[in-house]
């Protein structure tokens, strides 16, 4: 469950990252995920970066310690304009062993592509210059279990300072949602009233 979570926020983070024009069209290569096309970076560095924090992440996801995976984009003076919020949660019984039933996760994977792929057209366009980050909602328990198991070296956890969490006014945009017997998800946007 782990493995297919982290590489469907890989593909969902480039494409939020292209869709939301957070970074110049010219980087991205069109690929196909789940038999519809999507946008993959084609920076080294940010590519790393991504997969980096996911590996870092896939431990919490297998632990069912992580409630949420944020896609924050903010803009120059580091405020979020937009959070991109994927509530993961697991149902008791992780066992996979039906080839049907990873057919059927793969296709409710995909409707959240194509949910992303088009959320531009509900929401406000960002100011020039933006940036973003990833951060990680845990459970309590898996914060302090998290400094002893460092996944990558030099690429520690850190706090979340409070302007990259706090939005005044957010408006909130449901995306998608899915149910199913080895992981449920909903995607949300949060976007600021005023990103000006």
């Amino acid at each position: 469950v782990a493995d297919i979570l982290c590489e469907f926020l890989e593909v969902a983070i480039h494409l939020i990252l292209y869709v939301r024009e957070v970074y110049p069209s010219g980087i991205f290569q069109k690929r196909k995920k789940y038999n519809v096309p999507v946008q993959m970076s084609c920076h080294p560095e940010l590519n790393q970066y991504i997969q980096d924090t996911l590996h870092c992440v896939k431990p919490l996801i297998e632990k069912n310690d992580a409630e949420k995976v944020v896609v924050v984009i903010m803009d120059k003076e580091h405020h979020p304009v937009e959070r991109f919020v994927f509530e993961i949660s697991q149902p008791p019984l992780l066992s996979i062993s039906s080839d049907t039933l990873l057919s059927h996760v793969e296709q409710l994977l995909r409707a959240f592509i194509l949910k992303i792929s088009v959320c531009d057209a509900v929401l406000h366009n960002n100011p020039p210059g933006c940036s973003f980050t990833v951060l990680v909602h845990t459970r309590d328990a898996a914060t302090r279990n998290m400094e002893k198991v460092q996944v990558i070296k030099d690429f520690p956890w850190i706090v979340a300072d409070e302007q990259e969490v706090q939005m005044k006014e957010p408006r909130l945009i449901p995306l998608k949602s899915m149910t199913s017997d080895i992981v449920k998800m909903q995607l949300y946007v949060e976007e600021r009233a005023q990103k000006t």
